[in-house]
Order: structure tokens, then C-alpha cells, then sequence
């Protein structure tokens, strides 16, 4: 009897050979297959319908022939691909959400579809942390100056950041990323307050839950987004939010690009109100040279790599097999995003 088809494909972070691997015994009972994309030596676009993939249509339609179970990270899943590949009835993305597959379009193809959440969970938590540091202390602006010849060492009371010891930390939204984040900031020494309606948080965690995002805004001199992208999350912060936030405050944004306003955020850096921010997420990916928020040397930057660790890909390879486990067995999936009802 012929054994099904499985194909890895992967890229330059999360490769075949690394998903191979950690399906161990399990590859023995498949006929393997292995293709990549170039991510991200060459950053994810928008693919047909679907966002944040990298590869081609043309290149999956190729590759997916035959093919019943695939395990992927960047590469599209569209309604185009799908129609030219019949036997595909499982698709795992090594991602936090599936947002490169037309989920839809594989429910009607009757494709179940698994992801990987929380595989970043600790990667983009620390990046947090240190972009908030960063942030505070001036880091990149001093570093820059040092290289090009200046001793940028004359900081005044008025130009001094502050410290996370004494300092209240906001956190908009409350899941795996924001609790590690809650944890560390709490180590420095920080209160911590927390807006997110659908979080169930414990007393022993040790952060305050506030009932509504103003109360947060009123209090916190960091503020640092966690919330999924999702219709009521877009432009959570916007410019009448971040104007309520007190003088000299800190925005920094690891999550999504969509939930904050960046051209209010310029427009705060420019007037003084906010001491510094820092992203690595924008609502256009790369960030158009043309940007105002290049000018500021106390806007932080970093090309949405707060995920890309060792651990994280690793992670994402693990919960896929141990999903395509599950899948064999006939057992349900933790991570699926459309399950049977």
C-alpha cells in the first residue's frame, strides 16, 4: 500500500529539514516531500487573498500534487491553490494564527487547518522588554552617535528617561506574550495594570485588571500592545488615546501594526508628548522611506523580528508534529482553526 504524501515547506527560519526532524518516527510513515520559500531573506507579502506569505501560488500548486498532509510556515494556502490540489486534507502552519491560508476557502475544500500559537510567546516578550529598555535609556540614538564621533553623554534632568522600578506599565491585552511580559516587568520592580475584557486573570499573578482602557491610559507611563488583530482591536490606539496618556510617556507596539494610529504617534514624538516609542510592527511592511517616523531619533525600530529566535522555530516544528499526531489518531486538534462542529 502506497504511503500518503506529506510535504514540508519551509524557509530560511523554520526549514524542512528542522519540521523533519522533529516529526521523528512519524515521517517513516509518509512518502516526504520538502520545497521552500524564500522567507525572510525576502520579506512576506500579500498572495492573492491572503497576507503575510512568501512564495507563489504557481510554486504551491507545483508542490502540493499528491500531497495529503502539508506542514508549512510563510507559503499560501488560497482558494487558487486548493482547487488544483485535491488531496490535501490537512495543512499546520508553524505561525501564531493561519493568516496566510483562506480559511474559508479550506473549510469548503474540507482542509483542516492547524497552527502553532504561542511558539514566539517568549521571543516577542523579551524583545518587548528590550525595546521598552531601549526605549527608556536612549540606547540606539547613543550607540549611533558614539560610531559617528560624538560622546552624546550630556543628559539633563529634563532629558533623562526613568526607571521601570518605580514606573506603572499598561499592557492592552493579556495572552501568552503579555503574561510573560507582566512577569518580567514585575521583576523589575513595576506596577503592572492590564486592559484585556476576555483575560481570566489569577490574584497570584500580581498585576491589577482595569475594567476599561482609559483607566489604563490615566495611570501607566509604559504602555505596550498585546492584542490580537481583530475588528474591535484595530486603532486601539489611536490619537485620542495616546493624547490622554500623561507628558512623557513610552508607546511601544511588538503586536500588530493595525491596533495603533502611526501617524498620531509621529505627530506626539513632534510635539514632546511622548518621550520616546518603539515598533517592530507597521501598518506597511517595510516602512516606506518617505515615513515621518524616521526623523525621530527616539522612535526605536526593528523590522518585525521580536519572534525570530532559535527556540520559537523549534517550538513551531514541535506543535505541528505533535498536532499531526493527534490528527492520525483520529483525536482532536488543540490548535485548529476551523474544527468540525
Amino acid at each position: 500500500m502506497a504511503k500518503q504524501k506529506l510535504l514540508c515547506i519551509g524557509d530560511h527560519f523554520i526549514s524542512s529539514s528542522l519540521m523533519k526532524a522533529k516529526l521523528g518516527a512519524l515521517a517513516d510513515q509518509f512518502d516526504m516531500v520538502e520545497a521552500s520559500t524564500p522567507f525572510p531573506l525576502e520579506p512576506f507579502r500579500d498572495i492573492a487573498e491572503v497576507r503575510e506569505a512568501s512564495g507563489s501560488e504557481e510554486q504551491m500548486a507545483e508542490v502540493l500534487k499528491g500531497v495529503s498532509i502539508c506542514i508549512a510556515h510563510h507559503a499560501p494556502l488560497t482558494k487558487k491553490v486548493m482547487e488544483q490540489c485535491p488531496d490535501l486534507k490537512l495543512f499546520v502552519v508553524c505561525r501564531g494564527g493561519p493568516v496566510n491560508v483562506n480559511v474559508p476557502a479550506a473549510t469548503e475544500h474540507g482542509i483542516t487547518i492547524a497552527y502553532t500559537p504561542a511558539r514566539n510567546a517568549a521571543a516577542t516578550a523579551e524583545h518587548t522588554i528590550a525595546m521598552i529598555l531601549s526605549a527608556l535609556r536612549n540606547i540606539p540614538a547613543t550607540d549611533a552617535a558614539i560610531r559617528s564621533g560624538q560622546w552624546a553623554g550630556d543628559y539633563t534632568y529634563q532629558t533623562a528617561g526613568f526607571e521601570l522600578e518605580t514606573a506603572t506599565a499598561g499592557l492592552i491585552g493579556y495572552g501568552a506574550i503579555g503574561r510573560i511580559v507582566a512577569r518580567i516587568l514585575r521583576a523589575f520592580g513595576a506596577k503592572v495594570l492590564v486592559y484585556d475584557p476576555f483575560a481570566k486573570i489569577d490574584p497570584s499573578e500580581g498585576v491589577e485588571q482595569v475594567s476599561d482602557l482609559n483607566s489604563l491610559l490615566d495611570r501607566a507611563q509604559v504602555v505596550s500592545l498585546h492584542a490580537r488583530e481583530t475588528k474591535e482591536s484595530k486603532g486601539i490606539l489611536g490619537r485620542k488615546q495616546i493624547a490622554r496618556l500623561q507628558k512623557g510617556s513610552v508607546v511601544v507596539n511588538c503586536a500588530r501594526g493595525s491596533l495603533m494610529d502611526y501617524d498620531a504617534l509621529a505627530d506626539a514624538l513632534k510635539s514632546g508628548h511622548l518621550f520616546a516609542a518603539a515598533a517592530d510592527v507597521f501598518p506597511q511592511e517595510p516602512l516606506p522611506a518617505d515615513s515621518p517616523l524616521l526623523q525621530f531619533p527616539n522612535f526605536i525600530m526593528t523590522p518585525h523580528i521580536a519572534g525570530g529566535t532559535k527556540q520559537a522555530a523549534e517550538k513551531a516544528a514541535t506543535i505541528a508534529a505533535e498536532e499531526l499526531k493527534l490528527f492520525l489518531e483520529g483525536k482532536p486538534l488543540r490548535y485548529c482553526a476551523n474544527p468540525k462542529k
